[in-house]
């Protein structure tokens, strides 16, 4: 079989038209050159996903081992049905808050750029779902400076992963983006570490501790404060921040990047767009606001929303380093040590899965529909 040549490598830019044309090519995986003899294996068939998935590894996001099992346990109460639905109604005041920007602005221009409006909203509700804030970020300018940061880092990452002379640590903190990336890094953990200090420093209050333990679900942040680990002591500062990290740009910055495309999704195909708007009409009425028992009854925007997620995943891509080698179900192995970097992307448009994979047919999730577990995987799959 003949694979990518190491100086088969794209311009900046078309990395998603090369990706298409090797899954047509290689229907299940291929290695890409990154670097003189630097490779990982991109895989992109459903049952080779599956298998690398199933494995337990690096997570929530970068941790591993005993130190991820016992943030697992200690994180899940977070993630209780009965806290989330809590959350539904804080999330339609973020979104009305955003709507009733967007009325004023359209008003002034035809045109609206919709992502970072989008990105303040779904970081407003998750500081005030997990994180116990009052503070409006949509009014409160604020979070700017992180809104920023974040944005720096996210494309400086993907400009370090094109440039050999950038993998070395040495060379790339001494380059002006390395240097961008530190002030980057910086600015996003000020903004942790104030949101933790703010609720430390209301925790001190006795009125307030005595509400929060009253509680029959704690919020993500208020469990990290309250956890102790086996000696009986707090989690370690650097330990704290570093979920908070994760999942402070984890919960907004996919969260944002999903709905906009869906937007765009259904801006492109109106017929679609307006079958949604009746559904969600026939619940709602003029002024109604969305409740958790709404959420299943709304079988085609559903479809839609599972649609544009596979044709634009908020995560495109992940990585793995295997600890042991792997064997796949066709008999092919890979040895330890390798990284598998798994193709959302080129999952999700592989023909092979999906038929005419660049349309948008949201009939593909019809209820009812027999794919593959591992077919659909729009943030990912397997042990967090």
């Amino acid at each position: 079989m003949e694979w990518p040549k190491p100086g088969d490598q794209f311009q900046i830019g078309q990395e998603l038209q090369q990706f298409q044309k090797w899954v047509e090519k290689f229907p299940c995986a291929c290695p890409r050159w990154l670097w003189g003899s630097k490779v990982n294996v991109m895989v992109y068939d459903p049952d080779y996903m599956k298998v690398i998935l199933g494995r337990s590894g690096y997570g929530l996001l970068l941790l591993s081992g005993q130190t991820w099992s016992q943030h697992r346990r200690m994180l899940t109460p977070a993630f209780h049905s009965d806290i989330l639905k809590s959350y539904v109604e804080i999330m339609s005041d973020s979104v009305r808050v955003m709507l009733d920007r967007w009325e004023e602005l359209i008003s002034q221009d035809s045109h609206l750029e919709i992502f970072e409006h989008v990105s303040v909203m779904t970081l407003d509700t998750i500081m005030k779902c997990a994180f116990s804030q009052q503070d409006n970020m949509q009014t409160n300018r604020n979070c700017q400076p992180y809104m920023q940061a974040i944005c720096d880092l996210k494309n400086l990452v993907c400009s370090r992963g094109r440039n050999f002379f950038y993998q070395n640590d040495i060379i790339y903190w001494l380059t002006p983006e390395g240097r961008r990336n530190h002030q980057a890094c910086q600015v996003a953990h000020q903004h942790t570490d104030q949101v933790i200090k703010l609720r430390k420093g209301h925790l001190r209050n006795q009125e307030e501790l005595e509400k929060v333990r009253r509680k029959k679900h704690l919020d993500f942040l208020d469990i990290l404060l309250f956890a102790r680990m086996n000696d009986g002591s707090p989690l370690p500062d650097k330990e704290l921040r570093a979920e908070v990290d994760t999942f402070m740009f984890g919960g907004h910055d996919t969260t944002a990047s999903g709905i906009s495309w869906i937007l765009y999704a259904l801006a492109e195909h109106s017929e679609h767009q307006e079958r949604c708007r009746k559904e969600v009409q026939s619940l709602l009425g003029d002024g109604g606001s969305f409740t958790w028992d709404h959420l299943n009854q709304m079988p085609y925007t559903t479809m839609c929303i599972k649609e544009a997620l596979r044709l634009y995943p908020p995560a495109p891509r992940v990585s793995r380093e295997l600890s042991k080698p792997i064997t796949f179900p066709d008999g092919r192995s890979l040895p330890r040590g390798v990284t598998v970097s798994l193709s959302i992307y080129a999952l999700h448009h592989n023909p092979k899965v999906w038929p005419n994979p660049e349309v948008f047919d949201p009939s593909r999730f019809a209820p009812g529909s027999d794919t593959h577990s591992h077919a659909f995987l729009p943030f990912s799959a397997g042990s967090r």
